[in-house]
């Protein structure tokens, strides 16, 4: 016997979706805000799992917030408010489900760009850089191994996929598409994040590996950080204490679904994927949850209670 799905809360905002991403729904309020809300839904290998990790949007949307207040005199972002309370009347009826999860923001005008800054090699810069010895046309020293930190951070950009990957480009390649002026600034700005995060990161423990921004135009023409920054999701954050080149790292965020995955669900990632046990769904909750108490110092219990 099949369970019926619970009922969208957000149902009755169907008219105003924009769009949906692995993770994210966006919908439109007004002809200048968007209302982006982080859902529990979680994608390994660009498919999205049936099952959810409870509190994971909460994490991101959290996460997020913090770092925008740290990095406000690095670069403008697009959040207007994530107070429910101060969202348009409209949006009352919903404010249950989108307490916690939900930030009303700028519509920007994004770059086709994923901007990514490394200052560790893992992932597809160990590939790149395996294959090459460069990653995204940056020449790196030989010899580096998994997980070694890099002389300095470097900007590996990424062309947004649809579907499937997004593929590693060079600096050049983006200059071409926004031209030289926007890309020189699109580094710089990315650069100067992952700077500021990794310093602040590493008071606390957690070493930031690698992460992955986005950036739009809101309506003056001011270039501003958008959608989520330096969460799980979209950064490699590592216990500083258990680093040990060489190796796969130990993080914070979906490795250890991966790791299910491959070892030991029998999927052969071209069928539909199963759903996760329940100890994997609990252990990843737990540290989406570690890395934001981790990093902020704040008990993650709280946030919620405060949402």
């Amino acid at each position: 016997m099949t369970t019926a799905a619970a009922p969208d809360p957000l149902a009755g905002l169907a008219g105003r979706h924009l769009g949906s991403g692995k993770v994210r729904e966006l919908y439109a309020v007004g002809a200048e805000r968007v209302l982006l809300v982080a859902t529990d839904r979680i994608s390994a290998y660009d498919v999205v799992l049936p099952s959810q990790i409870p509190d994971k949007g909460a994490v991101l949307t959290a996460l997020s917030l913090w770092w925008y207040d740290r990095l406000a005199d690095v670069v403008p972002n697009h959040v207007v408010t994530a107070r429910v309370a101060d969202y348009p009347a409209e949006l009352a009826p919903y404010a249950e489900a989108l307490r916690g999860r939900s930030m009303l923001c700028r519509r920007l005008g994004m770059l086709p760009v994923e901007c990514v800054a490394r200052g560790y090699l893992a992932g597809s810069g160990l590939a790149d850089y395996n294959r090459t010895g460069a990653v995204c046309g940056v020449p790196l020293p030989p010899g580096l191994l998994d997980g070694a930190e890099l002389p300095k951070p470097i900007f590996t950009p990424a062309t947004k996929a649809t579907a499937g990957h997004d593929e590693n480009v060079s600096a050049a390649a983006v200059a071409a598409a926004v031209g030289a002026e926007v890309a020189a600034e699109l580094e710089r700005l990315t650069l100067a994040v992952y700077t500021r995060a990794r310093d602040i990161a590493r008071d606390r423990g957690i070493l930031l590996a690698d992460t992955k921004l986005e950036f739009g135009w809101d309506v003056a023409g001011v270039l501003r950080l958008g959608d989520e920054v330096l969460t799980p999701d979209s950064s490699r954050f590592w216990p500083a204490e258990a680093w040990a080149p060489g190796c796969v790292q130990p993080s914070y965020d979906k490795q250890f679904v991966r790791d299910w995955l491959v070892t030991d669900s029998g999927w052969d990632r071209h069928s539909a994927p199963p759903a996760l046990p329940e100890h994997v769904v609990t252990a990843t909750r737990a540290r989406y949850v570690e890395a934001y108490e981790r990093l902020t110092g704040s008990s993650f219990a709280d946030y919620l209670r405060r949402a």
